[in-house]
């Protein structure tokens, strides 16, 4: 894999930490995504092509903590646990692995995708 590079020629961190984390064999639970998420997003699925659930949304990166660190605002930098993660979970749940829908493979039209969403998602209310 070729190191991406800042404007000034030095690696880029997040790059060389993919790398290192991989060489370690590191498994992750969490992955970063680069979509606009706002507040009340955190549990909603992420999908890909075909809508199969590859992770849920879980966090967004602190606009503070980015200032402090960076100097600038970090724009669209949000993270999601991965679906193999969450399965593993739900697969412990007595009676409802068989309940639960193996991954489809092919891609599909994207209002399609959205429609299949739309009807899986439900309102959680914690009182």
């Amino acid at each position: 894999m070729k190191t991406q590079r800042t404007r000034d020629g030095s690696p880029n961190r997040s790059t060389l930490r993919w790398i290192r984390d991989a060489r370690q064999a590191k498994p992750r639970r969490h992955f970063q995504i680069s979509l606009a998420i706002q507040p009340g997003n955190s549990g909603g699925a992420l999908v890909d092509a075909s809508g199969s659930v590859v992770g849920v949304v879980v966090a967004k990166l602190s606009q503070r903590a980015a200032l402090a660190t960076t100097g600038t605002l970090a724009e669209n930098v949000n993270y999601a646990v991965k679906s193999s993660f969450l399965l593993s979970f739900l697969e412990s749940v007595p009676g409802l692995a068989d309940r639960l829908k193996a991954p489809r493979a092919d891609e599909r039209p994207f209002e399609d995708v959205v429609s299949d969403t739309e009807k899986a998602t439900v309102l959680v209310l914690v009182y």
